[in-house]
């Protein structure tokens, strides 16, 4: 039987059948990572970050716990907060509590769904600050609303390791230019550490992170027409030491043809699509990352145990 998204609830849509097509027939399968973030993706995300095996989360909120004070002497009073990826409101509730009379938050994400709620959490909690959500693609242009100053950019979960460095110098770049002189930007940076840490955050025991990867699929079947027999996939998750970063693939688990949006394209056994990389960067690395692009470092944060680093970065 062919586990494939419903037809009930089939939108194909050609812009993402397009870039499909263009990542499967390239010379090496690849796929952007903000794929993986429809709602049931967003669910499933969610869900990882309450795993036990997945430090991330827990670690990065004990840390903005801990910090909060030293936080709030470098930004200032009154300060608005601008979230890039915004999904849970749990880390942008913590940063805005431990701010000073912060004025504005405005969340920026792809998935509208994880925006919305996390506007209407933000507004519940703290009805004295004012919230423009805005439904757009954090690495292109955006244009903030005209906002109180001072700005404080706001990038948690080590989402900066889901891009290249090309594309990480990039965003960094335009963050510095939306935000404008005399901004800062709060950066979550994951560490480098064992595989035997990394590799089961990223391939967990109860198979969660397994499920949003394959998610994917289900996506692709419903929105691109394509035709993936799941059964035929699996999740992998291996450490690029040479790369300093977790890569997530979806294996072919045999030779197949699968079609999207009318055409076909095959799949040798083993053959893989990448979906998502996590860069881990040392503090040093990401310092000079920041300098390059006209950043100046002004504090950094590290747990106790060395697994991640919060970076306070000056325009």
């Amino acid at each position: 039987m062919r586990a494939v998204a419903p037809a009930a609830a089939s939108a194909f849509d050609p812009l993402i059948a397009e870039t499909v097509l263009r990542g499967l027939t390239a010379p090496r399968k690849t796929l952007p990572p903000h794929l993986l973030y429809d709602p049931e993706g967003c669910r499933l995300f969610e869900a990882i970050t309450t795993l036990p095996e997945y430090y991330v989360t827990r670690t990065e909120l004990a840390l903005l716990k801990r910090v909060g004070p030293e936080l709030r002497a470098h930004v200032g009073r009154g300060a608005s907060v601008v979230e890039y990826g915004a999904g849970s409101a749990t880390k942008a509730a913590l940063l805005l509590s431990a701010l000073e009379a912060p004025a504005a938050y405005v969340p920026l994400d792809i998935a509208e769904g994880a925006v919305r709620a996390s506007a209407r959490e933000i507004r519940a909690r703290f009805p004295g600050v004012a919230v423009h959500p805005q439904v757009c693609d954090f690495n292109g242009r955006i244009a903030l609303p005209l906002l109180p100053a001072p700005l404080l950019g706001f990038f948690p979960g080590s989402t900066i390791g889901n891009l290249d460095t090309g594309a990480a110098l990039d965003f960094l770049r335009a963050v510095r230019a939306s935000l404008g002189q005399g901004a800062r930007f709060l950066v979550g940076v994951d560490l480098p550490k064992s595989p035997d840490v990394l590799v089961p955050a990223y391939d967990d025991a109860a198979g969660v992170t397994a499920a949003f990867n394959m998610n994917l699929l289900h996506r692709l079947n419903r929105e691109a027409a394509a035709d993936f027999n799941l059964a035929g996939f699996a999740h992998q998750a291996v450490w690029n030491a040479a790369e300093s970063r977790i890569e997530m693939h979806l294996r072919s688990l045999a030779a197949q043809t699968v079609s999207v949006a009318g055409e076909s394209v095959r799949f040798e056994a083993g053959e893989t699509i990448h979906t998502e990389n996590s860069y881990k960067r040392a503090p040093e690395a990401f310092q000079a990352m920041a300098q390059e692009t006209g950043w100046r470092s002004e504090a950094v944060w590290q747990d106790p145990e060395g697994l991640f680093s919060l970076h306070l970065l000056a325009a």
